[in-house]
């Protein structure tokens, strides 16, 4: 068991590795792609050689990102068939789809638009070069799309059913999986939150301009497009985290438990808006989670179900099967203890169907596939020793909510000084301690869009697919030697693109617009 967690342990981090190092570049692709196209179409509408220079300054920008982005995700696709192989096996047929489809539609859609972006300018018309601007940046999110649809599938397994002849899910409804409410969600929230990135980044490197007191007007008109596609995009990104609370609620109540360091539920349930947990704080000790809290009176049970009375239920509440209606009457569902029995259930009915399907018994077969088929809703609980086990890690979830909350509460503040400012002839931007604040804000955004991601992956272990296959059920049969050499190899060589991109990126900056 313990070499088998030390496998598990560093091919999860091997894939957090990738997966974060990936999103350094994705939601600022997405970003700039829309400020790119806003540009060039006022180019486009004006003919302006001042718009042109803007346009082409940071679509050069776009693209070193764009190329940096398209390398570290190759890579973390093939890291479900080298770590996760089991995972692959076991659900291939639904998360391959949208997987396929993304690369098949969007990749290659980026991928010839991108080519008339940077070389078509004076091989094509001013209209078709517009155009294909705005088709590229519809493949990024077109291309986000897909794999947060297959991401979304895995908090939130739908459209699929399992086939004990195959040991693997198959999927019965392409729409169930397409349109799921959490995948429609998620899209949303990571498409807006690439317009804050790519917004942040324009004004913090426009500020840069104004702090070195080189291009002005430049800097300012790039500031006008990105205030305002930040400010969009911030307040459309608070909706949308709004409806993800929503949808956390209702299909993983551990993880939003986690999320708010909340052990034991009521009606009317505060919401923690700052606070330091308890470290030594474990299951049933009857400790209290937090050193010291602030917290927000009903504000947890109005987020999670837009009701102030509604019950919120906490991590012993769920172990525990226990729940209760805004009257105070206790519900009762199944504890984790019975879903682990479930479960079990679940994997004896499995074999006991594999047994009789090499012995030709078809009656054994079809009594142990209705036994499957009763008890399949937890078939990854049947994978756990204890209920403790399904408790994701309470701290990091909920320090990297938290985080996420409180930046994104600083952006949106940002963004309406900077539009205010830029409405009233940018003379806070004439300010350098405003300058330095922009620049500042540059690594903010990235801080706050990798802890939205810590939170939506964390907090649903030890799940790969919620409720149906843990973590340490989905590893390839490696060797944890090989995982520790690959996990290094990795961090070198995403550091270096990482390196790369940063000095090409100042590079750039520094030859000015003129020069592109």
């Amino acid at each position: 068991m313990d070499d088998l967690m030390t496998v598990v342990d560093w091919s999860r981090w091997q894939f957090a590795l990738t997966a974060m190092y990936h999103w350094l570049f994705v939601p600022l692709t997405l970003g700039l792609s829309v400020i790119v196209g806003i540009m060039e179409t006022i180019y486009f509408r004006t003919r302006s050689e001042k718009w042109l220079q803007i346009t082409k300054f940071w679509m050069t920008l776009f693209g070193i990102n764009f190329a940096m982005g398209v390398a570290t995700g190759i890579i973390l696709e093939f890291e479900f068939g080298t770590n996760w192989s089991n995972y692959s096996w076991f659900v291939g047929d639904i998360f391959g789809a949208p997987l396929a489809i993304e690369g098949l539609l969007a990749f290659f859609m980026e991928a010839t638009f991108i080519a008339v972006m940077f070389f078509g300018w004076k091989k094509v018309s001013p209209g078709f070069h517009l155009a294909s601007t705005w088709l590229t940046a519809l493949g990024a999110s077109i291309s986000a799309l897909w794999i947060l649809i297959a991401n979304a599938w895995m908090q939130y397994p739908v459209g699929m059913e399992f086939d004990p002849a195959q040991m693997r899910n198959v999927m019965d409804n392409f729409w169930d999986v397409v349109l799921s409410p959490v995948a429609i969600n998620k899209f949303f929230h990571a498409v807006f939150d690439g317009w804050v990135v790519g917004a942040v980044f324009v004004c913090g490197v426009s500020a840069w301009f104004l702090l070195k007191n080189k291009r002005r007007e430049f800097a300012l008109d790039s500031i006008r497009i990105a205030g305002w596609t930040g400010l969009a995009g911030i307040v459309l990104t608070l909706w949308t985290g709004d409806g993800s609370a929503v949808q956390v609620a209702r299909v993983q109540p551990m993880k939003l438990a986690a999320m708010e360091g909340l052990y034991n539920g009521k009606v009317g349930q505060e919401i923690v808006g700052f606070g330091l947990l308890d470290p030594s704080k474990t299951l049933n000790d009857g400790k209290d989670p937090f050193l010291f809290d602030i917290s927000i009176p009903y504000g947890l049970s109005i987020l999670a179900n837009h009701d102030a009375n509604t019950f919120v239920p906490g991590i012993n509440d769920l172990i525990e099967g226990i729940s209760l209606t805004p009257e105070g009457d206790t519900i009762r569902t199944e504890s984790y203890a019975e879903r682990i029995a479930i479960g079990k259930r679940a994997h004896e009915a499995l074999r006991d169907f594999d047994r009789a399907m090499t012995d030709g018994d078809t009656a054994a077969m079809a009594e142990a596939r209705a036994r499957l088929k009763e008890d399949y809703r937890y078939f990854g609980y049947g994978y756990l020793d204890s209920p403790e086990e399904a408790i994701p890690p309470v701290g990091m979830t909920f320090y990297s909510f938290h985080i996420m909350v409180l930046a994104g509460g600083y952006l949106l503040l940002f963004f309406i000084l900077a539009v205010i400012s830029s409405a009233r002839g940018g003379r806070l931007w004439e300010r350098k301690w405003w300058q330095w604040v922009a620049i500042l804000t540059i690594p903010v955004v990235w801080i706050c869009s990798e802890a939205g991601w810590v939170t939506a992956e964390v907090g649903r272990q030890p799940w790969i697919i919620e409720g149906l296959m843990p973590a340490r059920a989905a590893i390839s049969a490696i060797s944890a030697s090989t995982v520790q050499l690959t996990f290094w190899m990795f961090a070198a060589v995403f550091t270096a693109l990482l390196v790369a991109e940063v000095t090409i990126m100042i590079n750039q900056i520094r030859r000015g617009p003129e020069n592109h």
